[in-house]
Order: C-alpha cells, then structure tokens, then sequence
C-alpha cells in the first residue's frame, strides 16, 4: 500500500502538471523495474480511479481544507488516499496509515498531521461530504467547466448520455479476424474457455468482463484482436477490394491496418510519424501474419516517402483531441485546453490537402476522428470538401449515424467517420 500510494501520487502530479499518463506510467515503471505485475496493476488503479473521478476528488478535498497547499506532491496524494478511501478497496485504516508515512516522505516531511486529519475527517463526514460535492457541476459530471458547456450546446439531448458514458470503465471488445473464425465459432471457443461475452455488429464480441489476452484461444496466431467496436467500423467503411492500394495514414498502433488486411488482400502503405509507434504496427501485423510498406514519415509531407503512385484508398485517421476516448485515458479531460481544438482542425487540414493528390480518380478516402468535438469533426469535413470541388461526399451505411458522428455508449467509444470519393475532373 505504501509503495502503491507513493508512485500513484507522483505520477498523478506529473500529470496534473502535463504530462501524458501513459508517459508517466512508463515513467514509474522505467525507475522502479522490481514492481511486480500486481503493484504495477494497483498503481495504475490508483490513477485511472482518481483522474475518472478528478472532479469530484478535488472539490471533496477543498472542503476539507481550510487553505489551499503549498505542496503539489501533497495535493496529490490526498486525491489518491481519497479516491482509495471512497472506493473502499482496502481498510480504511490501511490507506490512511500509508498515507501519513508518505507524507512524511514527501516534500519536508511535514504534512503527516495535516494528512492524517484530513483523511479522518473525510471518514467522519464521507456521506455528508459526498452528497454536498455532488451538487457542484465539475464533481457531478467530472470534466472540466468549458468541456462541459460546449458538450451541451453540440448534443442538447445527449450531453448528459455522453459524459456520463466517458466517466465509466471501458468495453473489451474482439475483433474476429474472418480469415481463421467466424464470431459465432469464436464465441463457442470463449464459452469453453469460460469467457463470458456476446456478439456485436458483424465481426465483434464484447466480453462481459475484460481478461488477459493470454486468456483469449489462438490469439498469438492472430485469430482475433483487441480493438472498439466503433474502431472496427473504418475497415468496413473503406470497402476494400483484393489488389487495390491502401493508405493507412497515422496508421499505429495498427489495429485498423490489421482489419483493412483481414478484409481484403490488399497492397498497403502504412505510415506514422513515430518509429517507436511504427514498430507497434509491425508488431501487431506480425501477430496476425499479414506483410505491408512500413514508413516512417509525416503524412502531411507525402513528398518524403510517396512513390508516385496514386492510392485506391486512404484511410487518413488524423490526429485530434481524443476527446472520445476519455474513458480509456481519463487524463485527456484534464489536460486539453479549449484552444487545443482549431490547432487540431489547422493539422487536420493540412494533411487532407496533402493526401487528397495521391487518391486515384474513383478512389475513396475516410476522414476519421477519435473525437466528439464538432470543430475538428463535422467542421474540418465540411471545410476540406469546400476546398476540394471533386471530393463527393459519399451517404454512410445504415450501422454508423447519417452525421457520422458516433457518441460513446456502453458499447463504443466515440468516433467521427466522413467518406469522400474523388470525381473525375469535369472537362
């Protein structure tokens, strides 16, 4: 426990002071390689819990203090005492007693009493305390002022669905990869492993519980992936045909790449940015058995690493807030700031305008987001076909909204899909 709260709480502030969690993580685990799989699991808990529920954490903890700290350090491990305390995973006595030896390690050493009496207190007013925290707006939805509001006039009937949906655990959800199963064989191969789960859309399965992919049968052959549902959407709405050309721009960590090759078999160009991410696609496609054109190159800059030729399909999944995958990283919410959105619309228009020349004429390219934000969803669409006269906009299939824009339910994160084909220029 007192392992777990010191690295929970370091790692919180690093975030807190904006840093990317996933980095932090890899941080922790990088200073303090004898952590076993069990404290790096609860350590990780211990964050995920805390920034889900950072809103309600930090107006619960101003209650109890009567001035704000000094010690950022401090701060944070309140926040992560307290979210341990009202998760109820551990003694109460246990998470308040490491708390104060951990604050006696932090900082000058001198916030032992203040810790232990804020804690106690807590467990002496909880109900209270919660109650009263709820009331306020960044506690009840857990997200900041600004994201709230601009949640509400872009979804009036939705907003409440879609913040609500952001604050829970994510789905784990199969993709069955066509080449080896069926969903309904792969369901049966579950049932006999004792895995819980149910099909969703053609080629999903959501299991009922998430488990180790060690657990999952044949899944170092490649039999089936991890990936959201509504992720697993792109391959399909691509409509790839044997022999074509395919780009996958921004393509790691892979999980569309693999699906397009399950799909069809497919000439594919694979590009991302980041080597060390790239080598997260090769990974990925090792596992699945399939071959493609791994470049390491900015999709925007196609003169760096395009050969000429022109492209069947390009699936440009470009960069973006991530604002619907919050769930998955609960850190997003925090960290993005209002004009964080138009620098993502201005990277998003570059690059269409840098790949619409690569598509052939008849070709088809998808716009994808991972975000619920109109500026960088629906604007950024409708912007890059005003730009572009021979970009037709294609009717979606009956499975995704007419809008495009998918809002995240108990079944999906959010995403945002928009399909243009290119028209022959009129003479």
């Amino acid at each position: 426990m007192f392992l777990t709260q010191k690295l929970a709480s370091q790692t919180l502030s690093a975030v807190l002071d904006g840093q990317n969690l996933t980095e932090a993580l890899q941080l922790a685990w990088r200073r303090n390689p004898q952590l076993t799989p069990q404290q790096r699991g609860a350590i990780q808990d211990a964050c995920y819990g805390t920034l889900r529920e950072l809103g309600l954490w930090q107006t619960v903890l101003g209650k109890l203090l009567k001035a704000p700290l000094k010690e950022a350090a401090i701060e944070s491990l309140l926040l992560i005492a307290l979210q341990q305390l009202g998760s109820a995973r551990a003694a109460s006595y246990a998470i308040v007693d490491h708390a104060v030896q951990v604050a006696g390690k932090t900082g000058k050493g001198q916030a032992k009493g203040l810790v232990n009496a804020v804690l106690r207190n807590f467990l002496r007013q909880q109900d209270t305390l919660l109650a009263e925290a709820r009331q306020v707006p960044l506690a009840r939805w857990n997200h900041p002022a600004w994201w709230q509001t601009t949640m509400r006039t872009a979804y009036p009937q939705d907003w409440e669905a879609v913040l609500t949906a952001n604050n829970q655990h994510p789905p784990m959800t199969l993709r069955v990869n066509r080449r080896h199963s069926t969903p309904e064989a792969y369901l049966a191969l579950l049932a006999e492993a004792g895995i819980a789960a149910r099909p969703l859309g053609r080629h999903a399965l959501q299991l009922d519980k998430p488990t180790g992919v060690d657990q999952l049968p044949h899944f170092s052959e490649g039999w089936v992936s991890v990936q959201d549902y509504g992720a697993q959407l792109a391959a399909a709405l691509l409509d790839v045909s044997d022999g074509q050309r395919v780009l996958d721009a921004c393509a790691a960590p892979g999980g569309k790449t693999g699906h397009i090759l399950e799909l069809a078999d497919v000439r594919l160009t694979a590009i991302d940015s980041s080597s060390e991410r790239l080598q997260r696609v090769a990974d990925n496609l090792q596992r699945l058995h399939f071959d493609a054109t791994l470049q390491c190159g900015d999709a925007s800059r196609p003169a760096d690493w395009w050969d000429g030729q022109p492209f069947d399909r390009i699936l440009a999944d470009v960069p973006c807030s991530a604002s619907g995958v919050t769930r998955r990283h609960p850190d997003i919410k925090w960290l993005r700031r209002p004009e964080d959105f138009r620098k993502f619309a201005v990277q998003q228009a570059q690059m269409l305008d840098a790949l619409w020349p690569l598509l052939a004429e008849g070709g088809k390219l998808l716009y994808a987001t991972c975000s619920v934000f109109p500026v960088e969803n629906a604007d950024s669409a409708s912007a890059f076909a005003a730009r572009h006269p021979d970009a037709r906009r294609l009717a979606l299939p009956d499975f995704l909204p007419a809008t495009g824009q998918l809002l995240p339910t108990p079944e999906h994160d959010g995403f945002y899909y928009a399909l243009f084909c290119k028209e022959t220029p009129r003479a």
